[in-house]
């Protein structure tokens, strides 16, 4: 009887080492992803560059608002925020809490599309759309791969509000809050970069 209680503990054992080794694995393999989507970045932000004096009528003050550029900043940073709050609840073992900081997380995020929507699709009626100028070209290339990499992150954070209303805070849950929050805080460092190097010298 003894041996067999030793026996299940040390089952126990093995199967939480190897769960805590897949789940670091994963987080190995995840950096790579996004040191590589972070290339990706750095190559767009490149080619923005190399194409930026090409501006057709040599103009592109009147194209960006400041209100609206700034209202799409205050979203994307309060989303961070609540990332935040989510992370905490999800440490302090606060399965409702973090499911509504994560709510939060949503709607600013789905916000800050719809307004970059918004914008792209209201400078292409205004005939400044990609096919206008280099610069133009750039421009939409660069914001529309950040706002599609948002829009993947919407999806997986709604995915995994699910997981934990439906299956509680598992480990395997807070590993996955962990990638989501390495991935959205990137986004954030992203769009701060765009918002200093290609909108405000324009705003200015």
């Amino acid at each position: 009887m003894t041996d067999a209680v030793i026996t299940a503990d040390h089952g126990d054992e093995t199967n939480a080492e190897s769960a805590q080794r897949a789940i670091e694995e994963k987080t190995y393999g995840f950096w790579l992803w996004l040191m590589s989507d972070a290339i990706i970045f750095a190559l767009l932000f490149a080619i923005f560059v190399a194409m930026a004096r090409n501006t057709a009528d040599g103009s592109t003050h009147t194209l960006f608002l400041l209100p609206r550029i700034f209202a799409e900043t205050m979203l994307l940073l309060a989303s961070s925020a609540t990332f935040g709050f989510a992370s905490v609840a999800i440490s302090a073992g606060q399965r409702r809490r973090a499911i509504v900081w994560l709510g939060m997380t949503s709607i600013s995020g789905l916000s800050f599309v719809v307004m970059e929507i918004s914008e792209l699709y209201g400078m292409a009626i205004a005939n400044a759309g990609p096919w206008q100028s280099g610069f133009l070209s750039g421009f939409f290339v660069l914001i529309g791969t950040h706002g599609a990499h948002v829009s993947f992150g919407l999806v997986w954070i709604v995915l995994l509000g699910c997981e934990i209303a439906l299956r509680g805070l598992t480990p395997i849950a807070a590993s996955r809050l962990y990638r989501l929050g390495l991935f959205w805080h990137f986004l954030v460092i992203v769009w701060i970069n765009i918002f200093s190097f290609i909108y405000l010298p324009r705003l200015l």
